[in-house]
């Protein structure tokens, strides 16, 4: 049978401190209430080492009860509220995988409380929060770090909505994020993110290998297997024998690597969707030979670390001392993910149709892989020179009087001459 909470959720409770000379922990913290059922006064009480210890366990007391609409809680400041010890912290973060609740909680901490955590819960309006999210941006916090404040102090206000202390969560606004106009090159431009061909790609691999230790090839294979079909480095960690289809060269994307709860783990891609990227002729005869090299066993991770583990972008960030490779090539701008635009960028200047490239990236949204579709100068000047030809002005055989007009019958009988 489950204990009962004690003090019981939503009583008020007080609270004093005894010093009892003798002995490692003099300082008795008592809390009392009346329970609910009964009437009577009950008390809870615990020996401690020093008197903040014990200010500390009846903070903790009276949070532990303070769930109801008690005075208690109506008083509460948004700090206290939304503790990390609290009980309305797990309860409102539920749900979160580590990866996504390290950020959450680093945005809590270094932000919301600073920022927010002097006001009383019913206190924070919408007004209070604009202005907040506005000094994070003036204080040059980047749009992720901003993004994750914010989404943790709509999760702390979404529980006092549900704990009837607001009637509505003063923390959902919108419009923030056009204060940026543009901070983030990929979010308008991913072409300038990626690597102009495959002379560049194999001088990048090469010299990543060169600086790991033990000059591991793998991560030059990884490098250029993420570039050549557009994916994630957490998917080519993913990537098992039987993914691949060496008859079609085809290569079914289903999984990728991610920090999760006690360490990386593998799940479904990004929003949950499977895809098919084509395999190209460079890149198959370094597959087969990754393929032959884990046994040709179906479950069998075809991109590994030197030891077999799984590989991530800070992993081969690290291992390859990718940062200063970079910059020693000149692609200082260069990011793991920008392997994926890269590959995206090649796929769009190579003519593949847009609703196919979607497909092979994975977007969920047709404006993101338009993105990748912005024409080169090359592109631009055989777009000049096609009309050129088609207006008969470049001497490529077409009637240099321009288009043919033929005459057509309009209502009315009469004739009208339309090209």
């Amino acid at each position: 049978m489950a204990k009962a909470q004690l003090p019981p959720l939503g009583v008020k409770v007080s609270g004093d401190i005894e010093h009892r000379p003798g002995g490692p922990n003099p300082h008795r913290a008592r809390v009392r209430w009346f329970d609910p059922r009964s009437g009577r006064r009950l008390s809870r009480s615990e020996m401690l080492p020093t008197s903040d210890d014990a200010e500390d366990w009846i903070k903790r007391m009276r949070r532990l009860a303070a769930r109801g609409i008690t005075p208690d809680t109506a008083t509460m400041t948004l700090a206290e509220y939304g503790a990390e010890d609290s009980e309305v912290w797990p309860l409102a973060m539920r749900g979160l995988e580590a990866k996504t609740l390290d950020p959450y909680r680093a945005g809590w901490r270094l932000r919301v409380v600073p920022t927010l955590g002097h006001i009383g819960v019913a206190g924070v309006t919408n007004g209070i929060v604009d202005r907040a999210v506005h000094s994070w941006i003036a204080d040059g916090h980047s749009r992720s770090t901003v993004k994750n404040s914010l989404a943790v102090l709509v999760r702390v206000m979404e529980q006092a909505v549900r704990d009837g202390l607001i009637d509505v969560n003063p923390a959902r606004v919108v419009g923030w994020q056009q204060q940026y106009k543009q901070a983030e090159d990929e979010l308008d431009d991913p072409r300038s993110l990626a690597l102009r061909n495959w002379a560049d790609l194999q001088r990048l691999s090469s010299a990543l290998v060169a600086r790991s230790a033990g000059e591991y090839i793998g991560w030059g294979d990884a490098v250029e297997f993420s570039a050549c079909t557009a994916a994630r480095i957490g998917e080519v960690s993913g990537v098992r024998v039987r993914d691949i289809d060496t008859d079609s060269w085809l290569w079914t994307v289903c999984r990728q690597t991610t920090p999760g709860p006690g360490g990386l783990i593998d799940k479904g891609t990004k929003g949950k969707r499977r895809r098919v990227a084509p395999i190209i002729p460079e890149i198959r005869p370094m597959l087969s030979r990754r393929i032959a090299a884990a046994g040709r066993r179906p479950d069998a991770r075809i991109f590994t670390g030197p030891r077999g583990g799984r590989i991530t972008t800070a992993v081969l960030r690290d291992a390859t001392h990718w940062d200063a490779v970079v910059l020693s090539l000149g692609y200082e701008f260069l990011r793991r993910h920008d392997l994926r635009h890269t590959g995206l960028t090649w796929m769009a200047d190579a003519g593949v149709p847009l609703h196919v490239l979607r497909k092979i990236a994975g977007h969920g949204s047709l404006t993101t892989t338009q993105r990748y579709l912005h024409p080169d100068m090359r592109a631009v000047e055989r777009a000049g020179r096609s009309l050129s030809g088609y207006l008969g002005g470049s001497g490529s055989g077409t009637d240099p009087a321009g288009p043919k007009v033929v005459p057509r019958r309009v209502p009315g009988g009469h004739l009208r001459s339309v090209p």
